[in-house]
C-alpha cells in the first residue's frame, strides 16, 4: 500500500532540508532489510519456498498466440479487408486522442493519461539525446483513468508509452487481453513526414529490467522526474515546449503513475489464480470460477466493501481454490516488483554543466540505481491466509471497468426489484444549529449512521452522511442523500448515492433509501430522539441468478474454462443475459491486422549459433545475442550484421564488454556497473551469479576481450584505468556510421 500524497509532500520537504547536511541518502534505507544468511534459523520442517508467478529468465512468447495489445486495438484503422496502424503526430496530437477515450476527474486539474519528464532517466533510450537531455527528455505516459463510455477500451492501468524524440521511437507497454499479459512494443520512425511502424519487441531484453513482466517505476520521492524542482528548474531554462506537459509539475503525477504500476503488477498473479487455481475443465472448477465472478461483480458493485462470504462461497470457490493451491503451490506465489530505487541524478549539483563529458557523468546510471540488477520478491499470496481469496477477488475486480458497473447498475434499476427489507435503528439528534439536524444513530451488531440533514424553513431536505456501517462488512464514508418526495418538519425520506451511482452494501445488495423521522419531544438541551429507516433491495440475486445460467450454459466452457479471463465475452454474455442491449464492439479493425511480427528474428538466451564464422566470435553469441543480435541499437546490436561488421563492432566495444565481464569479480555493494548477462536472466543459462562468476565460459570470454584490448592498446587492460573517467566516458558499442 503506498503511502498518501500528503505524507510523500512532507517526505520531499524533510528530503530537501537533509540535502543541505548530505543526509537525504538516508531516505533510501527506509525500506525492509534482508535477513542475513547467517542469522539463525528455526528448527522443524523446512519451509517450502514460494514460486515466482513470472520467471524473468522465461519472458514467454515474444509475439501473442492470440489478441492484439490494447495500444494495436486503440489505433488500428480498417482499409478495405485489411488494417493498419495510424498513429497522431505530434506527440501531443496521440495525447490528445488517448484522453479523449478517458473519464476526466471533475476535482482534479490532471489530465485522465499521467505524463511525467525524465531527461536523466535509465530506459534504454537514456543516452538518445546526449548531450542535450533537457531539450529532448523522455515522456512517461500512464492510463490511470477510467473508460469515457461503455464499448471504449479498457486502458486503465493497462496503457504505458515511453516517447524520445531524438530517437523517434515510442516503447509501448500494452495490456493484451486475449492472452492475460502486457505486450512490449516499439512504434519506430516516428517522426513528422514518415509512416511509423509497429514492430512487437524481443522480451528477453525486456524482461531483463521489467522482471516482473509489467510496468516498473521508481519508488519516492522520484526524483528522476520533473516532480524534482531541480529537473522542473533545468528543464524550465531549457526554454522548450514539452508536447503540452508543465514542467514545473508536483509529485501528484508521479504517485499516480507509480499506483498505476503496483495495479498493474498484481494482473499476472491475478490470471494464474483465475485459470490455474480452481482446476481444469470440470463442471465444479467452472462453477469456482463462475464464483469469483459474481464475488468480483459485488466487489465493484459494493466499491470494495469486505463482503462476508456466505456457505455458498466457501463451498464452491473457498474450499476447491484453496486445495487446490496447497497442491500446486505449497509454498505460495510471489508477485513480481515493479519497483526501482529512487535515484536523484542531481543531487549534490550546483547547476547543468555546459561540458558534455560532464553532462554524461551525471546521466550515468550507478549499478546501485540500475533495473537490471535482481529485485527482491514482491507481495507473497499464500493459500492458507485467511485474506487469500479476498486479495484474489479484489484483482479480479480490476477487470471490472467503471462503464461495465454502470451498465449493470442500469440493468438492474431496470428489472423488477425484488422485496425489500426494512430495519430501523434509533437516533440521537441535535437540532442545536439552525436549518440542520446532526445525526448519531446506532445498533447493537456494528450499524452506525452519522451525518447531518439541510432544514430550511423546518422542513427536512438533502443532507450528507459522513459514516454508515452495517453488519456484515457494510462501511461506507462521505455519502450524499438526495430527497424524495417532500420532506417535512418531522422528517423525510432520502436516498442514498456515491459518485452519482446508488449506494450498495458489503454484498452489493442497494440500500435504495433512508427515512430519518424524529420525535416532537424536546428536552430543551436541543437533542431529539429520533429512528432511521433503511429499506435495502436484495437485488445483486439477479446478477448471481444470470451468473448461474451462463455456468450451466452451452458457453460455459469458454467463459469459465482454465484461459485468461475472457472480459469482454465475459460480459458480453452477462448483460444478454440480463437483457441489456450491447453497446457498440469496441476496436474491431484489430482483428484485420496482419500478423504481429518482430523486427528480426529473436535469439533465444543459451541458443547456438547457426552460422558459420570466427569460432571466437561465435562463442559470445550464446549469451549475448538474446539482447544484443537485435534491429535496436538500444541496447546496441553489437551482434547483428556479417561477420566482418560483427568482428568490427565487438573489437569496438571492447572497452565496455571487459567492464561488464569484468564487473562479477567485484563485490556487489562496490560495482560501477551490473555484470554482464544480468543476473536476473543466469538461469536461461542454467546459471547464477556465484556458477556464472566461477565459469570457464566467462573466463574464456574475458580473455578475449583481454586480448582485443592488448592489442589495439599494448597494454593488459585494468579495470580501475578503464572506468578512471566513468563508464560513460567509454567510447560507445557500436561505430560510429
Amino acid at each position: 500500500m503506498r503511502p498518501p500524497v500528503t505524507s510523500l509532500v512532507i517526505l520531499r520537504r524533510l528530503a530537501t532540508g537533509l540535502a543541505a547536511a548530505g543526509l537525504a541518502a538516508c531516505l533510501a534505507t527506509l525500506v525492509a532489510m534482508p535477513v542475513s544468511a547467517t542469522e539463525a534459523r528455526p528448527t522443524g520442517p523446512v519451509p517450502v519456498a514460494a514460486l515466482p508467478v513470472v520467471n524473468p529468465a522465461d519472458p514467454g512468447e515474444h509475439l501473442p498466440s492470440q489478441g492484439r495489445s490494447l495500444f494495436e486495438e486503440l489505433f488500428a484503422v480498417r482499409r478495405g479487408a485489411a488494417a493498419e496502424i495510424e498513429v497522431p503526430f505530434p506527440f501531443a496530437a496521440l495525447l490528445a486522442r488517448i484522453d479523449s477515450q478517458l473519464q476526466r476527474d471533475p476535482a482534479s486539474p490532471l489530465p485522465p493519461a499521467k505524463r511525467v519528464l525524465i531527461p536523466l532517466g535509465r530506459s534504454l533510450q537514456r543516452t538518445a539525446a546526449a548531450p542535450d537531455y533537457f531539450a529532448y527528455p523522455r515522456v512517461l505516459v500512464a492510463v490511470d483513468s477510467p473508460p469515457l463510455a461503455a464499448g471504449m477500451p479498457l486502458l486503465k492501468d493497462r496503457l504505458y508509452i515511453g516517447y524520445q524524440e531524438q530517437s523517434a521511437v515510442i516503447e509501448i507497454i500494452s495490456y493484451n487481453e486475449a492472452a492475460g499479459r502486457f505486450e512490449f512494443q516499439l512504434l519506430k520512425d516516428y517522426r513528422a513526414g514518415a509512416k511509423p511502424r509497429l514492430v512487437y519487441a524481443n522480451r528477453s531484453i525486456c524482461f531483463a529490467c521489467h522482471q516482473n513482466g509489467s510496468p516498473i517505476f521508481s519508488r519516492a520521492l522520484w526524483d528522476e522526474t520533473n516532480a524534482n524542482a531541480q529537473v522542473a528548474a533545468t528543464l524550465l531554462a531549457s526554454a522548450q515546449s514539452y508536447y503540452g506537459i508543465p514542467p514545473d509539475r508536483g509529485i501528484d503525477v508521479p504517485y499516480a503513475i507509480d499506483n498505476a504500476s503496483e495495479r498493474a503488477n498484481g494482473f499476472a498473479l491475478t490470471q494464474l489464480l483465475w485459470r490455474a487455481g480452481c482446476g481444469g475443465h470440470s463442471a465444479e472448477a467452472q462453477g469456482c470460477r463462475a464464483g469469483l465472478f459474481a464475488a468480483a461483480l459485488r466487489h465493484a458493485l459494493s466499491s470494495g466493501q469486505t463482503w462476508t462470504a456466505d456457505a455458498r462461497f466457501m463451498q464452491a470457490v473457498d474450499k476447491p481454490l484453496r486445495e487446490q493451491a496447497r497442491r500446486r503451490w505449497p509454498g505460495g506465489l510471489s508477485a513480481g516488483n515493479p519497483d526501482i530505487p529512487n535515484r536523484n541524478p542531481l543531487q549534490a549539483v550546483n547547476g547543468w554543466p555546459a561540458e558534455s563529458a560532464a553532462r554524461a557523468a551525471l546521466a550515468a546510471v550507478p549499478a546501485r540505481f540500475d533495473p537490471l540488477l535482481p529485485r527482491s520478491a514482491g507481495a507473497l499470496w499464500r493459500p492458507h491466509a485467511p485474506d487469500a481469496l479476498r486479495q484474489l477477488v479484489a484483482g479480479l475486480a480490476e477487470f471490472v471497468a467503471d462503464s461495465d458497473r454502470r451498465q449493470l447498475e442500469s440493468a438492474l434499476a431496470r428489472l423488477a426489484p425484488p422485496d425489500a427489507e426494512r430495519f430501523g435503528v434509533p437516533c440521537r439528534i441535535d437540532t442545536r444549529v439552525a436549518a440542520r439536524w446532526s445525526l448519531r444513530c446506532s445498533a447493537t451488531g456494528g450499524t452506525l449512521l452519522a451525518g447531518t440533514l439541510s432544514v430550511p424553513a423546518g422542513r427536512a431536505s438533502g443532507g450528507r452522511l459522513t459514516r454508515l456501517t452495517l453488519p456484515g462488512g457494510t462501511a461506507l464514508n462521505n455519502l450524499e442523500l438526495t430527497l424524495v418526495g417532500t420532506g417535512t418538519a418531522a422528517g423525510a425520506t432520502l436516498s442514498p448515492q456515491a459518485d452519482g451511482l446508488p449506494v450498495r452494501n458489503a454484498a452489493a445488495d442497494v440500500i435504495s433509501s433512508i427515512e430519518i423521522r424524529r420525535s416532537e419531544a424536546n428536552a430543551g438541551d436541543g437533542w431529539v430522539d429520533g429512528e432511521a429507516i433503511l429499506e435495502v433491495r436484495p437485488d445483486f440475486a439477479i446478477v448471481q441468478q444470470a451468473i448461474d445460467r451462463l455456468a450451466a450454459g452451452p458457453q460455459a466452457a469458454i467463459l469459465f474454462g482454465p484461459a485468461p479471463f475472457p472480459r469482454q465475452s465475459l460480459f458480453s454474455a452477462l448483460f444478454a443475459e440480463l437483457g441489456t442491449p450491447a453497446a457498440a464492439p469496441c476496436c474491431e479493425a484489430a482483428e484485420y491486422l496482419p500478423p504481429a511480427q518482430l523486427e528480426v528474428a529473436a535469439v533465444a538466451p543459451g541458443q547456438a549459433p547457426s552460422s558459420a564464422g570466427d569460432p571466437l566470435l561465435r562463442s559470445f553469441q550464446p549469451y549475448c545475442a538474446a539482447c544484443h543480435q537485435t534491429a535496436e541499437t538500444f541496447p546496441p546490436n553489437f551482434l547483428q550484421g556479417s561477420p566482418p561488421e560483427v568482428d568490427a563492432s565487438l573489437r569496438h566495444c571492447a572497452p565496455r564488454l571487459y567492464v561488464r565481464l569484468a564487473m562479477a569479480d567485484i563485490a556487489p555493494a562496490q560495482r560501477a556497473k551490473t555484470p554482464m548477462p544480468p543476473e536476473s536472466m543466469l538461469p536461461a543459462f542454467a546459471s547464477d551469479a556465484q556458477a556464472w562468476r566461477s565459469s570457464p565460459v566467462r573466463a574464456a570470454l574475458l580473455a578475449q576481450v583481454t586480448q582485443w584490448l592488448r592489442a589495439e592498446t599494448g597494454q593488459t587492460p585494468q579495470l580501475e584505468t578503464l572506468l578512471a573517467a566513468g563508464y560513460e566516458a567509454l567510447r560507445p558499442c557500436l561505430p560510429a556510421h
